[in-house]
């Protein structure tokens, strides 16, 4: 077991009971017109404005704030509950959400530990601060742990200069967590996390945003040229790599990743609600009752219902398990890199399935199957990726650090 993440072993953190909320913050009024407006809002590029209302009026952004500071004090069991909902009705509105949600979630997780290192966060989230997140860069294929971002240190801060992608939540976030690598010690460089307030001078956003699937999200890129965050906005320096996994940077991994899990497991799970409903009323010239009664349709429904048996348990164990301070050690990160992956690549293949069972009409843009596909194809290329989960995981089952290079030849 890699040194680095032992320490982890005594740092778990032990949050409130993860038992579902007596209540939802997601009517099902809400919820029906999410699914009335998220086809409009992919077809024509838009931000997600009108649910994103509706939502800031409900208290769906301070859902994991704790109630003591004016939040709702949902553990991330219920916020992952609440973001699977909302992913099945409208799943480019959970996915930007979940990123302002799991900065909440982080600074509330270590507020409840003793760590008041980002009341803050939770007090301007409180007064309507939108939080979204600047972690993705081009040729870093490890985020969070490494950057091609630099950040210098200068008198009361650090300078940031990079390219920041898929800057979810765009036209509405007052503050952009972001990192970036100081590099002044060479051999022992810091990865930097920070949250850039909006009015900081310095940077741009380039409106990029047209892209295959979750379109609502206006992920547009954020360019820094040298601006400079104040030491009162700067989250942690951190050793790069696995080293800087401090209950901070872990707890980011497990409220993101578990976050994006759900979005597309309700995106699963609403293919194949709609599936099942399409069958029973689809007809064909060879069967005197309806398409549910062909043996070959019942084989791929039961396909893609396998498939969901297998999402939820892991997802709800492992939210659970977190919330409640279970001792996995290094496997932690295992366990949060595979339970994404197995949720995103098992929802896509249901999607998939269920656009097959469709037929011709799944392709055409009325139906909602094609949508579905669509956006349901962006979770596998959402952070942890196969290369880099399957890279993760391999070596902690093997005890090698993360850290470790390959050797060629």
């Amino acid at each position: 077991m890699p040194k680095t993440i032992l320490l982890l072993v005594c740092q778990v953190p032990m949050l409130a009971s993860s038992a579902m909320a007596e209540h939802t913050l997601l009517s099902d009024e809400m919820l029906g017109r999410f699914s009335q407006r998220a086809p409009v809002y992919d077809r024509e590029n838009r931000f997600f404005t009108e649910d994103f209302e509706e939502l800031r009026k409900a208290g769906y952004l301070t859902a994991a704030v704790p109630r003591e500071l004016g939040g709702q004090g949902f553990s991330i069991a219920e916020v992952a509950q609440e973001q699977r909902r909302l992913g099945h009705y409208a799943a480019a509105t959970a996915l930007a959400v979940n990123m302002h949600l799991y900065w909440t979630g982080v600074a509330a997780e270590l507020w409840r530990n003793g760590d008041r290192s980002l009341e803050w966060l939770l007090r301007e989230a409180v007064n309507g601060a939108v939080f979204a997140a600047g972690h993705a860069e081009s040729g870093n294929d490890i985020p969070v742990l490494f950057s091609t971002t630099r950040a210098e240190r200068v008198d009361d801060g650090y300078c940031f200069t990079g390219h920041k992608f898929f800057s979810s939540l765009t036209p509405v976030w007052t503050f952009l967590g972001l990192h970036g690598f100081d590099t002044t010690d060479a051999n022992a460089p810091k990865v930097v996390h920070a949250f850039m307030p909006r009015d900081t001078p310095g940077y741009s956003i380039k409106e990029t945003w047209d892209v295959l699937g979750m379109r609502a999200t206006r992920s547009d890129d954020t360019i820094l040229e040298g601006v400079v965050i104040p030491d009162r906005y700067i989250a942690r320096v951190v050793p790069a790599g696995a080293a800087g996994l401090d209950p901070f940077v872990l707890s980011v991994f497990v409220w993101a990743l578990l976050g994006f899990a759900n979005v597309y497991y309700g995106v699963a799970q609403r293919a194949f609600a709609l599936t099942v409903e399409s069958v029973k009323k689809k007809k064909s010239m060879t069967l005197t009752r309806s398409m549910a009664y062909h043996p070959e349709v019942q084989h791929a429904v039961a396909e893609m219902a396998i498939e969901l048996e297998g999402i939820g348990p892991q997802l709800e164990n492992l939210a659970d398990e977190w919330s409640r301070g279970v001792n996995h050690g290094a496997n932690w990160v295992l366990k949060i890199f595979a339970a994404k992956y197995r949720a995103t690549e098992a929802a896509f293949r249901v999607v998939d399935r269920a656009l097959e069972v469709a037929g011709g009409f799944g392709i055409f843009r009325q139906a909602p199957f094609e949508q579905l596909f669509r956006d349901a194809r962006i979770g596998r290329l959402h952070p942890a990726n196969a290369m880099l989960t399957h890279e993760i995981c391999g070596k902690l089952a093997l005890g090698i650090s993360p850290d470790e290079q390959p050797r060629w030849g």
